[in-house]
């Protein structure tokens, strides 16, 4: 009966204030918000890697600041040793992309870089130039963050709990668990993990299902960006609402943290993305790995 007082023209006009509505509060994109959320990931990396570095002294770890970014080494196996956030303050010269090659080459290392679009033309133009190849497409998903938004209560049966100390390690193998069919789980990953949940911003969150654990994610807050980043969950739990109730539990902590803006990664067309897209979440931009084995 609505759908006939309404009439066709009276529910397309209404679907389209609802959606102007709605859009008019997601993230726009722009160089500065571009900036602010590659910087916000690469200095979760930077902060990890020097982390691994105080704790263990004479380490592999190396961080290298280059072209308004950073280039990070964690080991060979480490999935944030690449580098991200280059060419978001203008034009990269000839030697800044040398000192990033030598940056790799002297660790026997392929060059990783996660480009995003707003990148200066300069930085393509290095790629081409020097024959890198595409690898990898990431979808970057925002949203905006309201402090008093309610969230549903996780699924029946699965829990959520933030990590002290005396979980890390029990973090640190879940998440590396959950990641296996992607990154071999050695000890050198296993290490990495343990230090970049040790870093001043991150907060790690456990999953249980049935009090078993299911699964882990990390929240990392800077520069009022909360990043949803190191998010797995355990093959035997998949499909029970555990990624959902790992992103609700860490958008409700991101509104307490006065943080506007919520980020999260994933891969063009994946289950997660869609997972994620639930959450109101949009595609902001599409990053571009670029590689190359010197």
């Amino acid at each position: 009966m609505e759908y006939t007082l309404f009439g066709a023209a009276g529910l397309a006009k209404l679907a389209a204030n609802l959606y102007t509505a709605r859009d008019m509060n997601h993230p726009h994109l722009d160089l500065d918000l571009a900036r602010r959320i590659e910087l916000a990931e690469a200095l979760a990396a930077v902060e990890g890697a020097e982390t691994y570095t105080r704790l263990r002294p004479g380490s592999f770890a190396a961080v290298e600041e280059i072209a308004g970014g950073f280039a990070v080494y964690c080991g060979a196996t480490s999935p944030i040793t690449q580098a991200v956030g280059l060419g978001l303050d203008g034009p990269v010269s000839e030697e800044e992309f040398d000192r990033l090659e030598e940056f790799y080459r002297s660790r026997s290392e392929p060059v990783r870089v996660e480009t995003c679009p707003l990148a200066d033309p300069s930085l393509i133009e290095h790629f081409g130039k020097r024959n890198y190849r595409v690898t990898e497409f990431t979808n970057v998903m925002a949203r905006p963050i309201d402090k008093g938004e309610k969230w549903p209560a996780p699924s029946l049966g699965v829990t959520i709990e933030k990590c002290g100390p005396e979980l890390i390690e029990l973090w640190t193998m879940t998440v590396s668990q959950g990641f296996a069919e992607h990154f071999a789980v050695t000890q050198e990953l296993l290490d990495v993990m343990h230090m970049f949940a040790l870093g001043s911003g991150s907060e790690c969150y456990l999953a249980r299902v049935g009090g078993k654990v299911a699964g882990g994610a990390t929240l990392s807050v800077r520069s009022r960006v909360a990043g949803l980043f190191g998010a797995s969950t355990l093959p035997a739990f998949r499909n029970r609402g555990v990624q959902t109730a790992l992103l609700h539990a860490r958008l409700a902590r991101a509104g307490t943290a006065g943080c506007d803006v919520a980020v999260s990664l994933a891969r063009p067309g994946s289950v997660s993305q869609r997972n994620i897209v639930r959450q109101d979440f949009r595609v902001l931009y599409t990053r571009v790995k670029f590689e190359k084995d010197l």
